[in-house]
């Protein structure tokens, strides 16, 4: 055997033994570079913030948003007393709380047990004109249907709304409609502030008077 055919046989067993480490290699730095990408996936996952629910035990809508943050006035103020009373302390209320009690309807709803309110802010009555609404006033008959035509003998939750159908105390029909925290009633009237709790009502804050049949 000649020095050309022996050099070939050492540079072709050297390859041989060298070729298992070189794969061994490669799968170690694949494998770290693997570990890595599923460890800042890992990192990104459980940075990402969590998305946000609001409990729906709370109350919901664009007016929220204007009601006190603490005192009588405030949503855990308002749990504390009962409606007409609770009411009386929102500002944004103050219209139908003069109406309430020109109707002598004040006692009537803090006794009640239950029940739910469909409360027009001041804005709604301010829909009405103004020769209309002084007639009104002027009406205890009238002015006590229109409120009580308001009022459902039932506390109803949100859920509820989606497709509902409910006899009020003044012996009336109020249909709500909606999802998702937007609600209608009586396809006129829009809940701009709902699931209001008070001691013994739950209240959705109405944008317009529900005025009934005649």
């Amino acid at each position: 055997m000649n020095n050309r055919h022996l050099r070939r046989v050492a540079v072709a067993v050297s390859a041989a033994a060298l070729l298992p480490l070189a794969m061994t290699a490669c799968s170690s730095d694949s494998d770290t570079a693997a570990s890595g990408s599923d460890s800042g996936a890992d990192k990104a996952a459980s940075s990402a913030p969590a998305k946000e629910t609001r409990p729906m035990d709370e109350p919901f809508g664009p007016a929220c948003a204007t009601v006190p943050k603490d005192g009588a006035g405030s949503f855990a103020g308002m749990a504390q007393d009962p409606v007409a009373t609770a009411a009386s302390n929102n500002p944004a209320l103050s219209t139908l709380v003069t109406a309430v009690k020109q109707a002598g309807l004040v006692d009537t709803l803090n006794s009640a047990e239950n029940i739910t309110v469909f409360a027009p802010t001041n804005d709604a009555f301010a829909k009405i004109p103004k020769a209309d609404l002084d007639k009104l006033l002027a009406d205890k008959a009238a002015l006590t249907k229109v409120l009580t035509s308001h009022v459902v003998g039932e506390k109803l939750a949100p859920s509820q709304l989606d497709k509902g159908s409910f006899d009020t105390l003044a012996k009336t029909q109020l249909t709500t409609s909606g999802s998702d925290m937007t609600y209608t009633v009586n396809d006129s009237s829009k809940v701009v502030c709902g699931n209001v709790p008070t001691a013994n009502a739950t209240v959705y804050i109405i944008d317009t008077v529900l005025m009934p049949a005649a």
